[in-house]
């Protein structure tokens, strides 16, 4: 995992959230939440304001088949 991530590692978001909230179903999570939690991640180093939905939804469906993958 790269030390500084940024909204375009998808991938790395995706794998470090299902780290940090295994047992929550990433579908089930809005937008405004999952802007927050990538922010908040302890590698997590970008402008927050460079964030989009393509991005977010690519974020979090990256996160979905970690999840899935591990259930």
């Amino acid at each position: 995992m790269p030390q500084a991530l940024s909204w375009s590692h998808f991938e790395d978001l995706g794998i470090a959230l299902y780290e940090k909230f295994p047992d929550v179903d990433p579908l089930k999570v809005r937008f405004t939440d999952l802007h927050k939690w990538v922010t908040e991640l302890e590698h997590f180093d970008d402008d927050p304001a460079k964030s989009n939905e393509a991005k977010l939804e690519a974020i979090q469906m990256a996160w979905y088949e970690e999840w899935k993958d591990n259930q």
